[in-house]
């Protein structure tokens, strides 16, 4: 028996996990590591089936490429020929942006993907970029990219030492933080009561964080931007305005704020205006308070001035870079500084005309660029551990859509919803069979700390550094064959040159090690990978410091409160007080302890339990439709339609309706058994893909109007 000591990759928490394992290289048990600096224990049950995902017989473990519509193992050699075949002539011929590139949610928990990634993106050059990105969080790196000049300078609540918690749209007991990486979450929160807090959970849901908490206003969807500016209104009315230092902006915050009193947006929230300036002057003086929105504030249609509005309140609360309110991490790797302020819009998609942000493209619009001929259609797509098919708006046309590509290539240990229509499908190793550090998600903490996972076990399959290099050959008119080492080098020696490191140090490193090893050189705290590699339970760097100025990229050297790319959205903001509420339906997204998004239901330990995929209804709104609990409910939107069983539940207010996302496995020619024996209900069925947050290119998957009637019995 041996034991390893991993971060597990499944989330955002990054829990250490103490991991048993066999002389046949059998995982026998996961259990959490209570030695690890970070986490202390903590295990969730995705955590606890690493073991599953590793022996999940379903995982591809070879390259298969379709031919006659059948998918047939080949070897790597003939892959990426296969590759270079049928890629390079669409690029000779229609150019760079008739590929289009999508990367899904767990390349973010893949050091080798986020490290290498970018290597292949920038040889392959397209513009038809899309992520998961823009069905999750882009509105909060929009508004941090104006407000602070880099998208990726993220505030986070700094738990361990908040006296005071207002959360709107986000479920961290069971995301366990998202934006926000933090372990064991209701051990904070709970903290924060223990020492006297308080927590108000606004969500139009009574979620599990919500009953937990000392204080829960079932919000209407959609409207937290009108809720957080009524705070803001407060808080000048009634003289709680203390921005510290290093702020521009506060004036015209000021004005903007004056039409939203508590009085014009009580009846569009549905929040009491008593109830609203008591949660503002609460917040006010409470001392040490943070303001944390997620989920339910980014995939909105005011997505962008809901997320900017939250830092906007806790900059005038005093709580900006202090502790105890939000602060921004100092993580070990170092990270380039912006020769210049984040801005947006360098150029456009071609069918809607909608702006770039981060150097993508709204994937609700990925349909339209397949769909529509002319000059830079897409005419083959390129996937990244992920599956758009059905994690994007109006999946089952963007279904359709792919049916109509050129040729499809995919990097993906499953045969699943999008892979199936891919002529190419590259596996990568298992989570224990490659190393790990968690690059994007350590400038998320709640508390600074480092932590490296050494590769537990071999394996056959080259790691997926080499997979995006040798791919990165093909798009560079290289061809397949490329010299990964000596490409590898080059990488390394650019990463180097750029930090300031002698490369080498690195000597005897390749891949990610070498790439990891160089950024903690030249980071803030001065680490190498040898430090980490003798600390198998990973660094503590300390609680969160106050960062201003230094952390600000933006021209002015402050943060920049009011800046013209968000404050113009506020008309369309403004004209929402002027509109009464429809009485229609809206739906909303849940989320589940054992699930992240679309790629971890082909897991028995994931799975068991009764149907998660049902329709949440209020009572109020059961008895006026006609709905039963346990009966069948058509649901119904402009995109599309599905079934799906009727909940009925005191635990979301009345004219709302919510259903899990990332199911509906039931699609013909996968190979995931224990997904499709519990296929749920994909609820992007319904999602629509022409609802945008406007100066960001979200989705909107929260708060899409639609109609819920009851299915008949046979």
């Amino acid at each position: 028996m041996t034991t390893a000591h991993v971060t597990c990759p499944l989330c955002e928490a990054t829990c250490g996990l103490e991991v048993t394992i066999d002389e046949k290289s059998l995982v026998t048990r996961v259990q959490g590591d209570r030695e690890d600096v970070f986490s202390r224990g903590y295990i969730c049950p995705k955590g606890a089936s690493l073991g599953a995902l590793h022996h999940d017989p379903d995982r591809l473990t070879a390259p298969l490429v379709q031919r006659d519509g059948e998918f047939v193992e080949v070897t790597w050699d003939e892959a990426f020929a296969e590759i270079d075949r049928r890629l390079r002539p669409i690029i000779d011929e229609h150019g760079k942006n008739a590929v289009a590139v999508y990367s899904g949610n767990p390349t973010v928990h893949n050091a080798a993907l986020v490290l290498y990634g970018r290597v292949f993106f920038k040889a392959l050059g397209t513009r038809n970029f899309y992520t998961a990105t823009t069905v999750d969080q882009m509105p909060k790196h929009f508004s941090s990219g104006y407000l602070f000049g880099d998208p990726q300078t993220i505030p986070v609540a700094d738990l361990d030492r908040t006296e005071h918690l207002l959360i709107l749209g986000a479920n961290p007991l069971v995301s366990n933080g998202s934006l926000m990486t933090a372990p064991d979450t209701r051990a904070k929160l709970r903290g924060i009561q223990q020492r006297g807090g308080k927590i108000v959970v606004l969500d139009p849901r009574r979620t599990r964080t919500a009953q937990l908490a000392d204080e829960h206003h079932a919000i209407r969807p959609g409207t937290d931007a009108l809720f957080l500016f009524a705070l803001v209104n407060v808080l000048f009315a009634e003289n709680r305005v203390t921005p510290g230092e290093h702020v521009d902006g506060v004036d015209e915050v000021r004005v903007l704020a004056e039409p939203f009193t508590p009085e014009a947006v009580a009846p569009a929230t549905g929040i009491d205006a008593a109830e609203i300036r008591r949660i503002a002057l609460e917040l006010a003086d409470a001392g040490r308070a943070a303001v944390y929105g997620r989920m339910g504030t980014t995939t909105q249609s005011f997505g962008t001035v809901a997320s900017w509005l939250v830092d906007v309140v806790n900059t005038l609360t005093g709580n900006l870079d202090r502790e105890g309110g939000v602060m921004f991490p100092l993580p070990a790797l170092w990270r380039p500084r912006r020769s210049s302020p984040f801005t947006s819009g360098r150029w456009t998609s071609r069918v809607r005309g909608y702006p770039e942000v981060l150097g993508e493209l709204p994937v609700a619009t990925l349909a339209d660029e397949i769909e529509t001929p002319g000059e830079g259609q897409v005419r083959a797509l390129v996937t990244i551990s992920g599956n758009p098919a059905l994690s994007t708006p109006n999946s089952a046309r963007l279904t359709e859509a792919l049916r109509q590509l050129d040729f499809m290539v995919s990097l993906d240990v499953y045969l699943n919803e999008t892979t199936r229509h891919a002529d190419v499908i590259l596996p990568g190793p298992s989570p224990l069979e490659r190393p790990h550090y968690d690059v994007a998600l350590y400038a998320l903490a709640v508390r600074n700390v480092a932590n490296w996972t050494p590769q537990p076990l071999e394996t056959d399959l080259p790691q997926e550094w080499v997979t995006l290099l040798r791919l990165a050959g093909i798009a560079a008119g290289q061809g397949p064959d490329v010299d990964v080492a000596a490409f590898d080098t080059m990488v390394a020696g650019e990463t180097a040159r750029r930090t300031g490191v002698d490369l080498a140090l690195a000597e005897g490193r390749t891949g990610p090690e070498r790439m990891i090893d160089l950024m903690l050189r030249g980071g803030p705290y001065g680490l190498s990978l040898a430090d980490l590699e003798a600390a198998p339970h990973g660094i503590d760097l300390g609680a969160l410091k106050p960062r201003l100025p230094e952390a600000l990229a933006t021209a002015s050297g402050k943060v920049e409160l009011a800046p013209d790319a968000i404050t113009k959205d506020v008309p369309r903001l403004r004209a929402e007080l002027d509109k009464a509420p429809d009485g229609g339906l809206l739906l909303i997204g849940r989320r589940h302890l054992s699930s992240n998004n679309s790629w971890m239901h082909n897991l028995t330990p994931l799975v068991r339990g009764g149907n998660r995929c049902t329709v949440q209804v209020h009572p109020d709104d059961a008895s006026r439709l006609g709905l039963t609990d346990g009966g069948l409910a058509a649901v119904t939107s402009r995109a599309g339609k599905l079934e799906a069983p009727v909940e009925v539940t005191a635990d979301v207010r009345p004219g709302v309706v919510s259903m899990p996302h990332g199911w509906g496995h039931d699609l013909e020619g996968t190979r995931t058994r224990v997904a499709a024996a519990h296929a749920g209900v994909n609820s992007n069925l319904v999602a629509d893909e022409t609802l945008l947050d406007v100066p960001s290119g979200n989705a909107v998957l929260n708060g899409i109007p639609v109609e819920v009637a009851p299915v008949p019995r046979d």
